[in-house]
């Protein structure tokens, strides 16, 4: 292993102090809550949080905190992960591949429209047809 010099050592502790920031819910109105119980970390929850924090950097987003759960109990579409934004209802994302992830963020997050083909719990079906305004 190479050695560093302490230039890539604060570097480093900066670079892991802003991952971390996502993290952190203080101030933030805007949850991703990821599921990493033993069935979501084998589904590729670990992936998910990956892709969520990239696409959240893109998009240049600060508002919004990135948290794990264990299992949410939907084990059969794993990876699950939680959606809260202010005037919006929770939702329940299911089958969030990398792809997803990404999608979610444009489009909920930003547009403020749900992504019905993954909504596998919450909300009720009349807010879904309405486009999850």
């Amino acid at each position: 292993m190479a050695k560093m010099t302490l230039e890539d050592l604060r570097n480093l502790r900066e670079q892991k102090k802003k991952d971390m920031s996502k993290r952190d819910s203080a101030g933030k109105d805007v949850r991703i809550i990821i599921g990493m119980g033993t069935c979501g970390i084998a589904a590729g929850a670990k992936r998910t949080l990956d892709a969520f924090i990239e696409e959240l950097d893109a998009q240049n987003l600060e508002n919004v905190a990135v948290t794990q759960t264990g299992c949410m109990g939907l084990c059969y579409v794993e990876p699950t992960i939680e959606v809260i934004v202010p005037g919006m209802p929770s939702v329940i994302y299911g089958n969030v591949d990398e792809d997803t992830a990404r999608r979610i963020v444009n489009k909920h997050l930003i547009k403020k429209e749900m992504v019905n083909d993954h909504v596998f719990d919450r909300p009720a079906a009349d807010i879904i047809k309405d486009g999850g305004k």
